[in-house]
């Protein structure tokens, strides 16, 4: 049996894994400062076997013996990662050097979920992993975007130099049930908007694009990498399909069955125009690629947040 350490485990994308990984028979611990992240999330998992849970913060040392780290813990929408720029720095920093500590001491294998941020505003279509990005290092959006630059690099030091095991994930738009309602970002927005029968805000024209990719089909991405030997990455996981964000609002008032206004805002800084991952390298190496369409994601979306409203 493994013994996996999966921090930021009570968030949306966390406790997915941990639950799959429940489901695999592995040991799971769950790592949490429950910031962005809820114990509703993982109630369900509580009592389970081989399933701890440790409230901490990463960026204070942390003590456990693993054989796999999955290294999610950060906030990862602007509204959150915002409201403290040094703390969000430190995680991909302070918190990074930290849990490759504990990976370097025990050999454990480190998954480290980077973003699809770090390619900043691209200006090659679609991005891949080679691509090195125009990004702004002083931005609004620095504080995360330039946090998981450093983490990777972080990553690559430690591989090159102490041989430690390290995997890389660049995650791109993911969304499913579980997402924080209050999040600010576009599907839980938009659906939250409709549901409540509020108009739906669209930033900048809308026709900027982003890729979605269903909860279910990251989670399978982040196990297929971590357990595949001898590949480091950086490897993209997303879905390669653009849609607007007015074809996006389109379809979740035709899925929640409202005719709702559409109210236009500027587009925050250094919003990217378009968002969408070469996934080459994921279907190569591990014989991956996204198989749930927007249209069935929105649907299981959509009836959680019903339950949450």
């Amino acid at each position: 049996m493994t013994k996996v350490l999966v921090t930021g485990g009570a968030g949306f994308i966390g406790s997915h894994l941990c639950e799959y990984l429940l489901d695999k028979g592995e040991h799971v611990v769950c790592v949490d400062n429950y910031f962005t992240g809820s114990k509703k999330n993982i109630e369900h998992l509580i009592g389970k076997d081989n399933f701890e849970i440790v409230e901490h913060d990463i960026i204070e040392p942390l003590y456990v013996d693993v054989d796999q780290i999955y290294n999610l813990a950060c906030p990862a929408s602007p509204i959150h990662y915002q409201k403290n720029k040094v703390r969000t720095i430190k995680m991909g920093t302070v918190a990074m050097v930290n849990m490759l500590g504990i990976a370097k001491r025990t050999g454990a294998r480190i998954l480290q979920a980077s973003t699809s941020e770090i390619y900043g505003d691209p200006k090659v279509h679609p991005q891949r992993e080679e691509y090195w990005g125009n990004v702004n290092p002083i931005g609004p959006r620095a504080c995360y975007d330039e946090g998981k630059r450093v983490a990777e690099s972080l990553n690559m030091a430690y591989y090159w130099e102490c041989g430690v095991d390290i995997r890389i994930a660049r995650i791109f738009n993911t969304y499913g049930p579980r997402m924080a309602k209050e999040d600010g970002r576009v599907v839980s927005n938009l659906i939250m908007q409709a549901l409540t029968n509020q108009p739906l805000t669209i930033y900048g024209t809308g026709e900027q694009t982003r890729s979605f990719c269903f909860i279910s089909d990251m989670i399978e991405g982040l196990y297929k990498l971590m357990n595949y030997k001898e590949f480091v990455g950086p490897v993209n996981l997303g879905n390669p399909r653009q849609s607007t964000i007015l074809e996006l609002a389109t379809l979740i008032q035709k899925l929640v069955r409202v005719e709702g206004e559409l109210i236009k805002k500027p587009l925050p800084e250094d919003d990217p125009v378009r968002r969408s991952p070469d996934i080459t390298r994921a279907k190569k190496y591990l014989d991956w690629s996204p198989t749930v369409t927007l249209e069935e994601g929105l649907k299981e979306t959509i009836e959680y947040f019903k339950s949450v409203v």
